[in-house]
């Protein structure tokens, strides 16, 4: 076999292989039997962050997650739903981060956390209730409203991502 041929039977190989690491995903596959949709309400802000539209955040976020990753279609209440996704927004902070030479912030950090349980609708007791943080830095003197805003959706996609992988994993 010369060079060219075990060089592209290597890249044909390679190709193949990683080619069914990309396309693996979240379809759905490994959901358990029965389930097929999930409820999603808001989560009450319970932390005073001053963001009146928090809640509406997160809760895009977890749809994003939720539904659009997985096979699982979203329920308009509780009654009909296979699994119940639930939880609060229980704390959003905006604090120094680093401090520059002048003594003034050069970083903020946001943090959130929200309060989240996991249930399937035929289970007695949720798979999950626990606490899920996002944390995201961002230049205060830069343009503070917009990053403190960008930083808060980075924090909430965060939450998502943790509390969709915590679903998954009992899967």
């Amino acid at each position: 076999m010369g060079l060219r041929n075990y060089s592209l039977l290597l890249f044909l190989g390679l190709l193949f292989l990683s080619s069914g690491c990309l396309r693996y995903s979240f379809t759905g596959t490994s959901i358990p039997d029965g389930v097929n949709t999930i409820y999603i309400p808001f989560f009450p802000d319970q932390s005073n962050s001053g963001f009146g539209d928090l809640s509406d955040r997160l809760n895009l976020a977890l749809i994003e997650r939720f539904v659009n990753q997985s096979r699982l279609q979203l329920a308009n209440n509780e009654s009909d739903a296979d699994a119940i996704l639930d939880g609060s927004i229980v704390s959003y902070s905006n604090r120094p981060f680093s401090i520059g030479g002048d003594e003034q912030a050069n970083q903020n950090q946001i943090s959130i956390s929200v309060r989240g349980s996991f249930q399937y609708q035929t289970e007695d007791e949720a798979l999950w209730n626990k606490s899920f943080t996002g944390t995201f830095t961002f230049d205060p003197t830069d343009d503070p409203i917009n990053g403190e805003e960008e930083a808060a959706d980075e924090a909430l996609e965060q939450i998502a991502n943790d509390m969709f992988n915590d679903a998954v994993s009992s899967w």
